[in-house]
């Protein structure tokens, strides 16, 4: 099990869960094949130890447990394992730190991807 960067983190890409991931796991796609890979964080699944630092620490809440991946983001699991058959095309992100999202700015990017948590 790993925990899994959904597409809540698209166009988004906030690094506060970089900086406190304890195995650099989180990764950031350098490819140009941006269909398959879009602009987000991808968690390295065998990387992952699964201690869940990284699930408080997103702003937009896009991190979830495997286990515990919403139905709409079903699609989201395979493409974060996706990137190991791709990993010389991405590279351990660096965190960059941003300003936070106002709670409305997080309840509109939800609803943008049909999620209603």
């Amino acid at each position: 099990m790993a925990y899994i960067i959904s597409r809540l983190c698209r166009d988004c890409v906030d690094t506060a869960c970089v900086s406190v991931c304890p195995v650099d796991c989180i990764y950031r796609y350098t490819g140009t094949d941006t269909a398959t890979f879009p602009n987000q964080l991808y968690i390295h699944p065998d990387e992952c130890i699964d201690c869940g630092a990284c699930e408080p620490e997103c702003p937009w809440q896009a991190i979830f447990e495997e286990v515990g991946v919403p139905a709409i983001f079903a699609a989201d699991t395979p493409l974060n394992y996706a990137m190991m058959e791709h990993s010389a095309e991405f590279e351990v992100a660096k965190n960059e730190p941003k300003p936070k999202p106002a709670a409305e700015e997080i309840a509109a990017n939800k609803l943008k991807w049909g999620y209603v948590s």
